[in-house]
């Protein structure tokens, strides 16, 4: 069983999280990951109460050449569907009732204990959204990776380039084109998007010590349900294999030309008009990305999208996402 000090905050945690004179500090939250998917990952209503089905064509009728008193054969289409499930991300959080309520700061304590929650929540999102597989995790869903997991034996590997690289400290940058036709995050039919907070106000803990002791306690609940479909193999692209240690801003023999590959991204989509284009990628790959550029006397452009300071690269924005800052695998040929 845990320690009741791991799941629910103590009066150490209080006490950490307190001004000198007695109010809920305004805590500096350095865990914080900038995802600036979910700015841009458009969510819309499954077809299947536990996700999304889509029909895809697989082949198109062959025309026939006909000579005079030639006969033509009857052809048709062929289709496909492919089925993408939602999963269920959940969390709760539950604080002492007295030591919430010491120095009558029962709304910040509880807001300090639920902001970092919300930011677990997104968290994991984020990561499943591009690492996600079923088959070793069946409570989640299926994100990008699995589906653009090799450069061959497989439709969308056309959609996988090599950046270069031969170890197992490489990155990804990622090309999507979000869209309704293209690709788009599912929630489970007649459900809500997005993260979804319940306070369920005071509530009575049964046997919390292990010895059926009750206790009063706030309690807040979080819900995300979500998935991904992609519809169209064909509008996102995955660069692979980016070997972050053989990369610098000096364009060599041994580092990816990141400019060149994003290229080679653009031009694997049939059109990007299509939907809503993005490029992502993590704060390591992007600042090289920007050298690599400035060496090329080919800059970023910058616009603002309300409000907020969007760096953009071809008409496409270059967007953050610190989910992709762990080190990858070689994706094989």
């Amino acid at each position: 069983m845990a320690a009741l000090s791991a799941i629910n905050p103590t009066l150490l945690d209080l006490a950490k999280r307190s001004n000198p004179d007695g109010s809920i500090a305004d805590i500096v939250e350095i865990l914080n990951q900038t995802n600036e998917v979910l700015m841009d990952m458009t969510f819309q209503e499954g077809n299947l109460t536990t996700g999304h089905r889509t029909t895809v064509r697989t082949g198109i009728p062959e025309p026939t050449w006909r000579k005079l008193y030639g006969g033509v054969q009857p052809t048709k289409s062929t289709t496909a569907q492919v089925t993408d499930n939602c999963g269920m991300l959940e969390a709760y959080a539950e604080v002492d009732k007295a030591l919430a309520d010491l120095n009558g700061n029962t709304a910040s304590f509880r807001l300090s204990e639920d902001l970092p929650h919300i930011e677990g929540m997104n968290q994991s999102m984020v990561e499943t959204i591009f690492y996600g597989d079923e088959t070793i995790y069946p409570e989640r869903f299926t994100g990008l990776a699995p589906r653009y997991n090799a450069r061959s034996g497989h439709a969308a590997a056309e959609n996988v380039i090599h950046g270069g690289g031969a170890g197992a400290d490489n990155a990804s940058i990622w090309l999507a084109v979000w869209g309704p036709n293209t690709g788009f995050g599912i929630v489970p039919k007649g459900s809500s998007a997005g993260l979804q907070m319940s306070d369920k106000g005071q509530v009575t803990i049964e046997n919390i010590d292990g010895n059926n002791g009750r206790m009063e306690a706030y309690r807040s609940h979080y819900r995300w349900d979500g998935g991904l479909t992609i519809r169209d193999w064909r509008y996102f692209v995955r660069i692979a294999n980016i070997d972050r240690s053989e990369l610098n801003a000096a364009i060599t023999g041994s580092s990816a030309n990141l400019p060149s590959l994003a290229f080679d991204a653009i031009e694997r989509v049939p059109n990007l008009s299509m939907g809503r284009p993005v490029f992502y990628m993590d704060r390591g790959i992007k600042s090289m990305f920007r050298k690599q550029l400035s060496t090329l006397k080919d800059n970023l452009t910058a616009e603002e999208v309300a409000g907020v300071r969007v760096d953009t690269w071809q008409s496409i924005p270059l967007h953050r996402v610190d989910a992709l800052s762990a080190n990858e695998a070689l994706v094989p040929a």
